[in-house]
């Protein structure tokens, strides 16, 4: 098996990283060779995140290269855009249809893009899918991270996988229920 890559981008607080390490134990757990890199920025603070995971037969760096992703999963709109140079030419995107005003928006220096979503459908083959809506759906906001990780897992080929057992391992037990149907949900929506 070739290498995979999948970039998993957003803001701070969306739980990125909390997606990006249930997909790294869910591939070591089906006996991958993984390695994941992470980038806070100032996640705190509403700014960029970003997570790489790598997997496959021998992986020998956790670092996606410029065009080297398979997937470039984006939890807000315009983060899809900013990682784009990263994905393959024949790779694919899963846009969260959702923005999150930067501060130099906020603070009126800058505009946010109206046209992201078609810019991206010009650039790649897009999924745009809206995950805040599915997890609000499900009754909590905050399992928007674990939809977007069913979307991979379908995306990825993934699904045989024993999700439900690494969500309820790695999950507080009073979110298992709640994440594993967002899960099925967000997988479902791809």
């Amino acid at each position: 098996m070739t290498t995979k890559s999948v970039l998993l981008v957003g803001v701070g607080g969306q739980g990125t990283i909390l997606a990006s390490k249930l997909l790294t134990l869910g591939l070591m757990e089906a006996g991958y060779d993984v390695k994941m890199s992470e980038i806070h920025g100032m996640s705190q603070r509403g700014g960029s995140v970003s997570s790489q995971v790598r997997y496959g037969e021998k992986v020998f760096s956790p670092v996606i290269e410029l065009g080297g992703a398979d997937i470039l999963v984006s939890f807000e709109l315009m983060e899809a855009l900013r990682w784009l140079e990263y994905l393959k030419p024949q790779g694919k995107v899963v846009v969260n249809n959702y923005r999150i005003n930067p501060m130099p928006v906020i603070s009126g220096k800058a505009d946010y893009a109206e046209d992201i979503l078609e810019q991206l459908q010009k650039a790649t083959d897009v999924t745009a899918m809206n995950a805040a809506e599915i997890a609000e759906k499900l009754g909590n906001p905050r399992v928007m991270n674990i939809v977007l990780l069913g979307a991979i897992v379908k995306a990825m080929g993934l699904e045989e996988i024993d999700w439900e057992s690494i969500i309820r391992a790695n999950v507080k037990p009073a979110f298992v229920e709640m994440n594993i149907q967002a899960l099925k949900a967000g997988a479902e929506a791809l």
